[in-house]
């Protein structure tokens, strides 16, 4: 690799500021991303991409056959017209259409599994199937607005068990909740955070608390002159496998602290929650009955007999899921919401003062006679569309057919051989990436997902190396130019870990987007990296420092 250079320190110094994924098109400049003059054999490896290079095909089948014998419906209600119109599906006589479209269409990819779900909807689930194939035929056809609004009704039944598979488990959960399918989980969060504020949850100059490492925007977003939020971070420790001590947990006892953020499992070190703390959290929220929790759990199906914090605070907690990693599928923008229907967020706003009630009878009467007893999540739904478009709201019904059908595939995948598939696959990329950077994993931690893995300079260095060595590679190099080196001299991209809230100096890599032969040549970068930052330091020190302990 080339020697270090300070040319471009002044430029990467002000980049500082720069959220991680801004920060990214900056890396992939470096690296010659798009650059024609680079040599076509030298492919940028870009694993700082959060997006899979996996998906679901079953349910992708399943989607597009459904929407032939829902075309085929269609045509048969205008039959009559040959000029390429056709009509809604008619409801009288369908599942028996259905059958015969099956028989039919035989051996063909996705019509078992299409099959398989009307069986299992109608046998497991105790729903029409009649009714379930008419809900699905007229939204794949996207021939009316979505009703009700906040979810189709029977698409909102499937997803429920869904998440109650995935994110309850076995947990014991007393009542019922309700979603509101949205357009992924950025769209969740931006929709929760205007919400709380729009209806008094949040209010300037309040404080909320923030479990970090996570996910960028929910550290941006407070500071916005939106929200213009204080912010207590409780730090998971990376030595001891990304969990939060009790003394950070015990920040949450303070009555300042009006709501608790949290992605788990975590986003970078991709580790769940263990179960201590999340009784630990519990037991808080008896104290503190008031704490509004969030928990953004989208890489929870890839975990191991997952709990949410939703399933051991549900009345305290809003759930946020989104389709887009476990089923690769970014681009359908797919996401949900959910709250238990007996919750403290409607409790709150009954308990509003009597200016602020008024003020939201004045926002909220347009779409309902009795503006007081719309519940919270129907406010989401209606704020979404600046409530004068409540009557448009509701993401558009394919979107929520191929989530119904993604859930659909995964309850019935009861031996779970899509899920431990995954697991195979990110976890052979994580040995290759270690192996060669010449760092031996311990023993796999029971809470480790693997979907990303956070290089920390500080704990692995210290760990490959000597404590004075990582002091003098911090305090001799800029914060991101481990990163820029990696971009420019191997063409490798990942993220800086400070932007999301990380104590040390690091790097996110996405174990999901790559092939495992590229983990192996990102290893091999980052190794030859520091050896020639420890060439450097004995050069500059007099000292020797062992490549490897």
């Amino acid at each position: 690799m080339a020697k270090s250079d300070k040319s471009g320190s002044n430029d990467r110094a002000g980049m500082a500021a720069l959220s991680p994924f801004e920060l990214k098109d900056e890396l992939i400049k470096a690296a010659g991303g798009g650059v024609v003059e680079r040599p076509a054999n030298l492919s940028m490896l870009n694993a700082g991409r959060g997006n899979p290079n996996f998906l679901a095909t079953i349910p992708r089948h399943g989607f597009w056959q459904l929407g032939l014998f829902a075309m085929r419906e269609s045509e048969r209600s205008f039959a009559y017209m040959p000029e390429g119109v056709g009509g809604f599906p008619k409801r009288e006589g369908l599942e028996e259409r259905f059958e015969i479209f099956a028989r039919e269409n035989k051996g063909v990819p996705g019509i078992a599994f299409l099959a398989g779900a009307v069986s299992y909807v109608r046998d497991q689930l105790g729903l029409n199937a009649g009714d379930f194939l008419y809900e699905m035929c007229e939204g794949i056809l996207a021939s009316n607005y979505p009703v009700p609004d906040r979810m189709l009704k029977l698409s909102e039944q499937i997803v429920a068990q869904y998440l109650r598979r995935e994110m309850i488990g076995k947990h014991p959960f007393v009542g019922d909740f309700d979603i509101f399918a949205v357009e992924g989980g950025t769209a969740a969060m931006t929709y929760i955070f205007n919400t709380m504020r729009e209806n008094f949850l949040i209010k300037p100059g309040d404080t909320i608390a923030l479990g970090t490492p996570i996910f960028t925007p929910y550290i941006e977003i407070p500071h916005l002159n939106d929200y213009k939020l204080k912010v207590v971070n409780l730090d998971a420790d990376v030595a001891k496998g990304w969990q939060y001590s009790k003394a950070e947990l015990d920040k949450l006892r303070d009555p300042k602290v009006k709501a608790f953020f949290l992605v788990n499992p975590s986003n970078p070190p991709s580790v769940k929650m263990d179960d201590e703390s999340l009784e630990y959290i519990a037991e808080i929220v008896k104290e503190r009955p008031d704490l509004i929790l969030l928990t953004d759990d989208v890489y929870g199906t890839f975990a191991d007999d997952f709990v949410s914090l939703f399933a051991l605070c549900p009345k305290n907690t809003i759930l946020v899921y989104s389709y887009s990693k476990y089923f690769g599928a970014t681009g359908w923008r797919l996401g949900t919401i959910a709250t238990h229907r007996d919750n403290i967020f409607d409790q709150q706003l009954a308990a509003l003062p009597k200016d602020q009630r008024a003020q939201l009878h004045e926002r909220y009467e347009s779409i309902t006679t009795e503006p007081e007893k719309l519940k919270f999540i129907d406010r989401l739904v209606a704020d979404s569309r600046t409530v004068a478009l409540n009557h448009t709201a509701g993401l558009s019904t394919p979107q929520q057919v191929q989530m119904v059908l993604f859930s659909l595939f995964s309850l019935m995948d009861t031996p779970d051989a899509y899920k431990n598939a995954l697991k195979r696959l990110i976890r052979n990329r994580k040995q290759a990436l270690y192996r060669e950077i010449g760092i031996a994993l311990e023993e796999e931690d029971e809470n480790a997902v693997d979907y990303y893995t956070i290089l920390d300079i500080e704990y692995l260095g210290e760990r490959r190396h000597s404590r004075e060595l990582v002091d003098w590679i911090i305090k001799n190099t800029e914060p991101s130019e481990l990163l820029f080196r990696l971009a420019k001299d191997a063409r490798v991209v990942l993220l800086p870990g400070r932007g999301f809230g990380t104590q040390h100096p690091s790097g996110r890599v996405s174990l999901a987007n790559l092939n495992e032969s590229d983990y192996t040549q990102i290893g091999r970068a980052i190794r030859e990296l520091m050896d020639e930052y420890i060439e450097r330091y004995q050069k500059a020190t007099g000292k020797k420092a062992d490549k490897s302990k």
